[in-house]
């Protein structure tokens, strides 16, 4: 696997959660929650910036990102336009620190055992580009299904 397929398509993927928040007919409605729905598209963008800072960032290419995952989920009313530049700040994060990974690093383990156990680096990378997704399919669904008037 080449650290340029995963750029790309994290690239992608963080484009698309950009315009999903941007799709929000009502700003506000980014910050709802419903019944059985308990985490905002606000909340969950948030908590995708923090893992990619976090995971990408901070431990391939030492950022010094810190992360505070409870903010992830207790913030609210961040504004739209800042949560579009933190997704856009990630996607140089991506760049910058898989510009730092070559084909070999790829195979060897991920430095920390982030699931707990330990797995490679190109493995642990595509576990969280499919974190990215599934995030990224709950926050349409969020905005189809609460973002009315």
């Amino acid at each position: 696997m080449r650290t340029e397929s995963l750029q790309t398509l994290f690239t992608r993927d963080l484009n698309q959660l950009k315009k999903e928040i941007e799709a929000y007919q009502n700003e506000e409605n980014i910050w709802k929650i419903d019944k059985n729905i308990l985490n905002s598209a606000g909340n969950l963008a948030l908590h995708l910036v923090g893992n990619i800072n976090h995971f990408i960032g901070l431990i391939l290419g030492n950022s010094g990102y810190v992360r505070n995952r409870e903010l992830e989920f207790s913030l609210k009313n961040v504004p739209r336009t800042e949560l579009i530049e933190k997704i856009e700040k990630t996607i140089e994060v991506v760049h910058s620190s898989l510009d730092k990974v070559s084909e070999e690093d790829l195979k060897k383990n991920y430095p920390i055992e982030a699931l707990g156990y330990p797995m490679t680096t190109e493995y642990f990378l595509i576990h969280l580009f499919g974190h990215l997704g599934y995030h990224l399919g709950q926050i349409n669904y969020h905005r189809r299904l609460l973002d009315v008037e």
